[in-house]
Parts: structure tokens; C-alpha cells; sequence
């Protein structure tokens, strides 16, 4: 068989097997991510794999460079990598995105023994400062004119036209009278 013929075999079974799970996403007909544990986990992470032309006979692209993984350090990155190589070493030449996936899922704990959360987040204290003015507001700021749709400033200048309407036919009506 073909690259591309295993490739589509492997796709018809990746969709059938991750049906309703909403922990996998497919991200192209090539590339697929899995996230390993349940939201909220401070251990979980997320795979990516993505297929190069020649998958299975050559080893498939495995990331955990997404948003999701920002709190794992490098080196629990590098070693999970490490462990899923040693997978892919194993399974050269056969499907295997299932299968490091369930890697994954079965070593999680192992995977994740060393991780401390980095912690990303900026206290709020470091961000808000709690201040009671003395003084009123400075004059400085200027005030923000307000801003208008394109729907509302349709509206005025129909207002504004018919007021102008209307006034003229009040002047032609007191012309007219007088």
C-alpha cells in the first residue's frame, strides 16, 4: 500500500475510534491534536501529530508547542517527546497516531511526575492599584465623544432633514400667511 492509501486508512479508523470524544480534534485530514487528561487537570497536556507525506514509513511530526501546554516546563515537554520518539521508533512503518495517543493516556502520570505548574498568571494586586483620589479628576483628560453607528447617524441626519424640512414649510406657511 501506498503512503496515501495508509494515510486515508488510518484517517477513516482516527474518526471512527475519536468519534464524540472531545478530547481529540482533527486539524486537517493531517494533523490532530489529543488532549491527555480532564479540563481543569494541572497534569494534562495536549499532542499534536501531524503526518508528513511519506507517514507511516517515516515518523510523523509530534508538538506540544500549543497555548494549552503553556504552564508545563521545557524539560517535562522534552521528555514527553522523548518517550513518544521512542514510541514512534517502535511503530515505524504502521499506523500509529492511535496508538501514541494511547501511549499518552497510559503514561500520563509517569509523563507528568516532575511537573510543577509554571505559573503564567500576573498577580491582580501587581495590576490594579487601590488608590482614593484626593483632587478631583484632572481637566486634562478630554472627554471621548461618543461614537455613533453607521444605523444611528443615518437616523439623525433623517431627523435632521425632516427639521429642516419642517422648518422650511413653517417659513413658507408664515410667508404665504402674512
Amino acid at each position: 500500500m501506498s503512503a496515501n492509501e495508509d494515510q486515508e486508512m488510518e484517517l477513516e479508523a482516527l474518526r471512527s475510534i475519536y468519534e464524540g470524544d472531545e478530547s481529540f480534534r482533527e486539524l486537517s485530514p493531517v494533523s490532530f491534536q489529543y488532549r491527555i487528561g480532564e479540563n481543569g487537570d494541572p497534569k494534562a497536556f495536549l499532542i499534536e501529530i501531524s503526518w508528513t507525506e511519506t507517514y507511516p514509513q517515516t515518523p510523523p511530526i509530534i508538538s506540544m508547542n500549543a497555548f494549552f501546554n503553556n504552564t508545563i516546563s521545557s524539560a517535562v515537554k522534552q521528555s514527553i517527546l522523548a518517550k513518544l520518539q521512542e514510541a514512534v521508533e517502535i511503530h515505524l512503518g504502521t499506523a500509529m497516531t492511535y496508538t501514541l495517543f494511547e501511549y499518552a493516556k497510559d503514561n500520563k502520570e509517569q509523563f507528568m511526575e516532575n511537573h510543577h505548574p509554571i505559573n503564567s498568571t500576573i498577580p491582580i494586586s501587581s495590576i490594579i492599584s487601590v488608590e482614593t483620589p484626593n483632587t478631583a479628576p484632572s481637566s486634562k483628560k478630554k472627554d471621548k465623544k461618543e461614537q455613533l453607528s453607521k444605523a444611528q447617524k443615518r437616523k439623525l441626519a433623517d431627523k435632521t432633514v425632516m427639521a429642516v424640512f419642517w422648518l422650511l414649510m413653517l417659513c413658507l406657511t408664515s410667508c404665504v400667511t402674512e
